[in-house]
Formats: structure tokens, sequence, C-alpha cells
């Protein structure tokens, strides 16, 4: 039997995306080539491919690598083999458990362009968690050929939609040999299955760029949320449709059929027919559906649920009537708040509530607001509202994903994690107070200086790309002071989480920035929607701003917002700043990502955090809630310059002999010890899986 070469043995690592949070594992793959692997966007299978004959001959023969090689195959098999807290705690009671978790976009890794914002890096570390717990579960979603867009700026800081045409050879996904075939509109549309895995776990994908489809529906996953309203519905049908279809293809029997978000609502409606077709009453039929489907609901805001107009959702789904045997109308009422309101607009987010047992939405206040929103749906008046049965399940992140790798020894020296089979409940953030004060604060030092050298290297990079001149070219080598404090501000630009509000009084803002003994700077990043004008504005005000005088230096905008830059910005800045409208922030999850290396929030209480916020552990911005936008962007942002005025700069600066922020480490220490075991996927997960997953399989 042939032996494996050393290239076969990292092709197969980096099969498993377990690399995507394992640093050792990065470190291998870097190794190869480092300029090389920077520039493929850290992907090991085109640095793999791209790597050139004389690196290819001396990594063969360097014996170090061979032996880093060795001690990560060695990881990866003993985290395979590790005794799960799902074997551990329900392994034999739900043996034959398998969930099914459908959502239209993940985010794994920066070099696989699948997501956009926070749905798909939540499903991402949805997908990891349950990986690290030992959950029986399968992502479902679709393969884009041009993924998300990639974002420049003009010169004057206009966006630049540009979409890459990825070739699927350079990815660490898998062909599965297994296709499906489909209804869509009047034709039937084939899809390939792709496979990812993530550890103990895989995601399948469906992809319609087949050569015998019609070129219409070739170009379906081309784009992810990219067309029209058609456009849309016609994926919503392939990512549920297909997706329960594709199950069946790989041989897969799912038992529980978890709806991440509206779009795949269609999962249900087709689970509906296939037992309908097997003899079941359609009553028992939605009955047995609605027993195991789980639904989550990310949209605190009416127009943010997909709606289809009546024609265009007959033209694609009008079929389903006579298969149910039922009239249009009665098909059309399932999506409608109303269902006698023969004019209301066909919902994805009303079809999962109607077909789902389990609901919920994603922080308590979510839960709430979602409750006041869908009354109707229940039969129930506004006063009722604590009737409606939409739980909540509070967001979390997967915490090796997101923690820097130069922080690991520090933490491996004082808090001693066992991330291999730990539990949804391990806590070893509650011994922060082990860390010396000294070393955290050296940590912290470190990952900011870190930070603003990426910063200076992206903006240099962007400037080339612009043409820009040398001067700039030179005052972004300077940009920023490794030692002042440090704002940051990076997520989807959407315009309800007011990226410009900080600039209201740009002359407060100014003298605050710009204070030499107490100096201060804030870095942005994020992208809007293709088609959100508004967001995209937000982003054009802001590379404005930071090109005024009395800001050059002070304030970053980066272009091209991903996972990469999250990390950075995550675990270099000091604070992290949050001011959405509320309540219109579902949960937001970026802000529990800086406690992982002693970052804080300044934040409105929105989402998640009126569930962290314990005045101890970072700061609230505002308190006040106006009808008008215009008094309550005033309001917010008068408490936020307050807050830097009064308590945030000053307590950032205020030193002991020694030249220590005591007061400042013991808000880090507080912010480690209450966000970062609450709020991760590990408790998520396992509250999903005893809260419904469980119920919902029996």
């Amino acid at each position: 039997m042939k032996q494996e070469s050393v290239f076969d043995r990292v092709d197969g690592l980096a099969r498993n995306l377990w690399w995507t949070w394992n640093p050792d594992a990065q470190r291998l793959f870097e190794s190869m080539d480092p300029p090389l692997w920077v520039a493929t966007r850290r992907n090991p299978i085109r640095t793999l491919k791209l790597l050139s004959p004389e690196r290819r001959s001396w990594v063969a023969r360097d014996p170090a690598f061979a032996g880093h090689l060795h001690r990560v195959e060695k990881s990866l098999a003993a985290y395979i083999a590790s005794r799960t807290w799902f074997q551990r705690r329900h392994g034999r009671a739900a043996k034959n458990m398998l969930v099914a978790y459908f959502c239209a976009e993940y985010a794994i890794h920066e070099c696989l362009q699948q997501y956009s914002g926070g749905l798909g890096v939540l499903a991402g570390d949805h997908i990891k968690s349950a990986s690290d717990l030992g959950l029986p579960l399968v992502g479902i979603g679709l393969l884009y050929r041009a993924g998300y867009y990639t974002q420049e700026f003009a010169v004057d800081g206009s966006t630049r939609v540009i979409y890459p045409e990825i070739d699927f050879a350079d990815l660490p996904i898998t062909y599965t040999g297994k296709s499906i075939v489909l209804r869509i509109g009047k034709r039937q549309v084939c899809a390939r299955i792709w496979k990812q895995t993530v550890g103990r776990t895989a995601i399948y994908l469906l992809d319609t760029d087949v050569s015998s489809n019609h070129p219409d529906d070739r170009a379906l996953t081309k784009h992810l949320y990219g067309g029209d309203r058609e456009y849309r519905i016609r994926q919503e049908i392939l990512l549920g449709v297909g997706g329960v279809l594709a199950l069946e293809a790989l041989g897969l029997r799912a038992s529980v059929f978890h709806m991440n978000e509206g779009h795949a609502a269609f999962a249900a409606m087709e689970r509906v027919r296939q037992l309908h077709a097997a003899g079941h009453e359609l009553t028992d039929a939605i009955n047995a559906v609605r027993e195991s489907s789980v639904f989550t609901t990310h949209t605190p805001v009416p127009a943010g649920n997909d709606r289809f107009d009546r024609k265009l959702t007959l033209k694609y789904i009008g079929h389903y009537a006579k298969a149910l045997g039922i009239s249009t109308e009665e098909l059309l009422s399932i999506g409608r708040e109303d269902p006698r309101d023969r004019n209301e607009d066909f919902c994805m987010t009303v079809l999962a509530l109607n077909l789902s047992r389990h609901c919920n939405g994603v922080a308590a206040l979510h839960g709430d607001t979602s409750r006041r929103m869908w009354t109707k749906v229940y039969g129930l008046r506004p006063e009722q509202h604590a009737q409606v049965p939409i739980g909540h399940i509070t967001n979390g992140i997967h915490s090796q994903t997101w923690l820097a790798p130069e922080i690991y020894p520090l933490y491996e020296k004082y808090l001693k994690p066992k991330w291999n089979a730990a539990g949804p409940h391990e806590d070893w953030w509650k011994h922060v107070t082990r860390i010396p004060d000294g070393e955290l604060w050296a940590a912290r030092n470190m990952l900011r200086a870190r930070l603003i050298q990426f910063i200076r290297q992206r903006l240099a990079d962007q400037i080339n790309r612009a043409h820009g001149d040398v001067r700039m070219l030179a005052a972004a080598w300077e940009t920023f002071d490794p030692d002042a404090l440090t704002i940051g501000f990076a997520r989807r630009f959407a315009t309800y989480k007011r990226a410009p509000l900080i600039f209201r009084d740009a002359r407060r803002l100014s003298a605050i920035l710009n204070n030499i003994r107490r100096p201060v700077q804030i870095v942005f990043a994020g992208k809007a929607h293709p088609a959100d004008v508004g967001g995209q504005k937000f982003a054009q005000e802001i590379y404005r701003h930071a090109y005024e005088q009395q800001f050059i230096g002070k304030v970053v905008i980066l272009e091209d917002y991903d996972m990469h830059v999250g990390r950075m910005l995550t675990s270099g800045v000091d604070v992290w700043l949050n001011n959405p409208l509320r309540p219109q922030e579902a949960s937001g999850t970026s802000g529990m990502k800086p406690p992982l290396h002693g970052g804080v929030n300044l934040s409105i209480l929105d989402g998640w955090w009126p569930e962290a916020f314990n005045k101890r552990n970072g700061w609230a911005i505002g308190g006040r809630q106006f009808a008008d936008q215009k008094k309550q962007d005033a309001y917010d942002a008068a408490s936020l310059y307050e807050l830097l005025e009064t308590q945030v700069v000053p307590r950032f600066y205020t030193r002991d002999k020694s030249g220590l922020p005591r007061q400042w480490i013991a808000m880090m220490k507080e912010s480690m010890r209450t966000v970062c075991a609450p709020f991760s996927t590990s408790r998520m997960v396992g509250e999903y899986t005893e809260k419904y997953y469980l119920p919902a399989a029996t």
C-alpha cells in the first residue's frame, strides 16, 4: 500500500474545518509559505495548490514540519475520540436523534465567503459547538458561486461591490457524488450536494450551477441575498424543499428540523406534503411536523421578515394546494398573520411559526419583542402578548474561534481551560482573578499593538489600491498610537445600528480624541447589503470623517470586513462600541468577543447586553426612549460623549505608581468573568438541546 505523502496528509487535515479553531493547525498551514497563506485568505487548500516547487521540496524534507504535522494529527484524533458531553449526558436516551439545522449562510472561516453577517456567524459557531458537545446535528445550506461581495472604497468613500468567481476546487469542501431534482416554478432543477466537515459535524450545501439546468436556475446559487423578490423565493424553495430532499438523498433520517430564520420555512411545508402523500390526514401531518420543528426568529422589525405577494407566491408554491387537498386561499392563509385577510402578503416567518411547536427569539428582550410582534398569528390581542408561545435562547459565540492565539499561554497558565469534551456549563473564566494584574495588562497592550500594526498594513493596502497620494501612504504607517485607548465598531452596516452616531457633535468628539494627555482612537469596519443605499452612505460618511483634518490618525474605517478583520478588532480594542436603535438589535454577538481578551462594552441596552450588564463590567449608553429618532439620536450621542469624558477615558488613564490602571483592569476581569462563559455557543447549544431538541425528538 502506497504511503501517504506529507501533502496528502495536509490536504486531509485541511478538509476537516476543525483547524479553523485550532491555532496549532493554522500555524502548520501558515508555515508552508506565510505570505501565500495571507494572500489566499488563510486557505490551506489554495495554499497547497499554489505552493512553489522550491517550497514543496523544502516542506517535504523538513523534519520540523513533519513533527508539527504529526502533532496536529494527534490533536485532531484526540478531539474526535474524546467522550463528549452529549454522549455522557444524553447518548443512551437519544441515540437515534439527529438534528437538521437549516440556514441560508454559514460563517466557518474567511476563506469560505459564504456569509454576510451575524446570522452566518451565529450559524457557524452553532455548528462548531455542536461538534464540541458531540450533538448529532448536520447543517443544511446553499453553496454560492460568487459568495458574498468583496468591499472596496472608492476615492469618495462610496462602496464598490465586487463579486469573486469562486472555484470550488480551491475550497476545503468535498462533492458527495449525490444530487437532487426539485420543482421550482415550472421547471425541474438539479442541485449537487457538497459537504463541509466541521469537527464531528457536517454541513451539506446545495449548488445549482449544473450544466443541465436552465441558465436562470444555474444562477440560483450565484449570490448570497442577491437578486429581486422572485430570485429570493426561488432560493428559499431550494434551501427549504431542496434541503429536505438532500437529507433523503444522503440517507440521513432527521428527527428534529431547526429552521434558523424564516428563509428555510418551506422545509416544513415540504415535510407536511410528504407525510400527507404517505397517507396521513392533513391535520395529523401538520401536527407531526409542528412537534418536530424548531424555529428561531432573528428579526425584531416587521419589515425585515421576508414577504411575497399573492401572485408570486402562487407561481412557485401554488401546486402545494392540490398536493395537500386544500384551496389556494387556505394555502396562503398558513403564511398570513390574519388568515382571513386576502390582501396580506405571504410571510415566511408566519409560515415557520405556524408549522413549529418550538419557537424562540435570540435574547430575553428579543423574545419579548417577538411576542409583541406576532400576537395576531395566535389569534391574541396586543395586551395578551405574554401568552404568545415564543421563548428565547440568548445567542453566544464559539470561544476558540474568536480567541487570539497569543493569549492562550496566559490562560493555560492561570485558567487551565479543558476544551476537549467540555460541557455547556464549564466555566474556567471564574478563575480570572488568579491572573496577576500586570500580566493581564501586558497581554492587553500586546494585543492592542498587534491590532495597530494590522490597521496600518490594511490602511496602506487600501491607499495603494485606490492609487492614493504617497503622503497618505506615509501617514498610514503612523496611524494610531499603540498606547492610546482604542475603541472598535465593526458589524454589518445596517442603518438601525447607527454607525456614524458618535460623529453627531464632531467638535466635542474631536476634543475627546485629540486630548494630548489622554488620547483616544476609533477603528470602524463593516459592510452594508449591496442594495442598502442607506448603510453604504453611513460607511461613506465615516470614510469622509476619517480624512478630515481633526480626525486624521484618530479615526480609521477598514474595507472588506470579514471574520479575520473581526478577530483582529475584537481581540485588540479596549472598548467595543454598540449603539443600535433599541429594540431593533435582536441579539448581536460582536460584543461578546472582546471580553475574551479583557475588552469591555460601551453599549445601548439592547440585544444581549441587558442580560450581561451589571454596572461593573462595562457601560450602558442612554436609558430613555423617544418616538422621534432625531431626539433619540441626540440623547444617545450626548450620553455617549458624557460617558467617554467622565468615566471611560479617565478610568483608562488613571494609573498607580507601578503604571497599572487598577480600576480598568478590575473592569476587564469582571467583563471576562460575567460574559465569556454565559454567552458562549457551548451554553447556547446545550440550552437548545435540552429545551427544544430533545423534546422535539420524542
